[in-house]
């Protein structure tokens, strides 16, 4: 992703329903209520969540910090990942993956110990979002620079593609069935692409999306949730490729999740410093339940789904970024925060 400057947020969701009088008092009232100061140096952006072990992977520039977020502690670290960016995870296989930007490189390492198990080199230029596909079982990098994406085959950890896209992609999700989406950033598309055959299978114009990030699926109802910069979050027909649904988030979004059990969808907000929460009345119709405040430049999320949990990560800046450059921090600004209702 390409906003890096953020702090760790757990936020605890509740229960919604159709009614929106019923969903905006079940998105609120939060606050802190306790905080695992981080500290140390480097860039960060996605947040990975290990359902299974209750691990937060942080993305830290040249290396992920590992949080137990049931013990409230760092418990290790994934070295050696020049300019990280994500973090896909392969339950099945016991396997982690991060995309390194400025190796052009992917790590893979032990969900269970954590040990670096093997190196891939050869990725498109930077890249950036990465995803497991459990249909093909290979693992997708997006590259930012290089306008492309490549397939990786963990069973012998090697580059067996690199496609070129029309654009610079961000956020992507599997529909668990054969695809991926991807938002493309230079031209507010959908692009849809085939993981059996590696190949584009569709694009779709966002509306009037603007620079779309953060990306969605709602895989029971094939539907596809991309935040936009000109605040706005569009809902898309996974299908079909249709918007059904534009809904009114904060400034600087840069991430978004849905919570199945809940119907509430999440957009991260960064420069706003809130989290939208929207619920899903159905399939084509949405409602803001909440605003809910955070931390400006807390703009990347990931979902707890058992415990109804978002986390977020942020810093406090130092001052406004010079150009060509992301705003400094405050030296060992980086904190855990968990926010949840009193």
């Amino acid at each position: 992703m390409h906003r890096p400057i953020r702090n760790i947020l757990a936020l605890a969701l509740f229960a919604a329903c159709s009614s929106h009088a019923v969903a905006a008092s079940q998105a609120g009232p939060f606050k802190v209520i306790s905080q695992l100061p981080l500290g140390g140096t480097g860039g960060w952006d996605y947040l990975s969540f290990d359902e299974q072990h209750r691990h937060l992977f942080v993305t830290r520039g040249d290396r992920v910090e590992v949080v137990d977020v049931d013990q409230h502690k760092r418990i290790g670290t994934i070295p050696g990942t020049q300019g990280v960016h994500g973090v896909a995870l392969d339950p099945s296989a016991h396997r982690g993956y991060t995309s390194n930007g400025q190796s052009a490189s992917v790590t893979v390492f032990d969900l269970d110990t954590l040990a670096v198990v093997a190196t891939i080199k050869g990725t498109g230029e930077k890249p950036d979002a990465i995803a497991y596909d459990a249909a093909s079982k290979h693992v997708f990098t997006f590259n930012g620079k290089g306008k492309s994406f490549s397939v990786i085959d963990p069973a012998s950890n090697t580059v067996i593609a690199t496609v070129p896209l029309s654009g610079k992609p961000e956020f992507a999700v599997t529909d668990g069935a054969g695809h991926i989406y991807v938002n493309n950033e230079d031209t507010a598309e959908l692009i849809k692409i085939d993981t059996a055959t590696n190949k584009v299978a569709g694009s779709w114009k966002l509306g009037s999306c603007e620079s779309p990030s953060g990306l969605a699926i709602d895989r029971k109802h094939h539907r596809l949730f991309s935040v936009c910069d000109n605040k706005q979050m569009v809902v898309s027909d996974a299908e079909t490729g249709k918007v059904v649904a534009s809904v009114a988030i904060g400034e600087g979004p840069d991430a978004v999740v849905l919570d199945d059990a809940t119907g509430m969808v999440y957009s991260s907000n960064g420069e706003s410093g809130t989290i939208t929460a929207v619920h899903q009345d159905d399939a084509d119709h949405y409602t803001v339940a909440a605003t809910i405040p955070t931390q400006p430049s807390a703009r990347t999320l990931a979902l707890d789904a058992k415990l109804h949990r978002l986390y977020l990560s942020a810093a406090t800046l130092a001052g406004p970024a010079q150009e060509g450059h992301h705003p400094a921090i405050k030296p060992d600004s980086f904190t855990v925060l968990t926010v949840g209702a009193p």
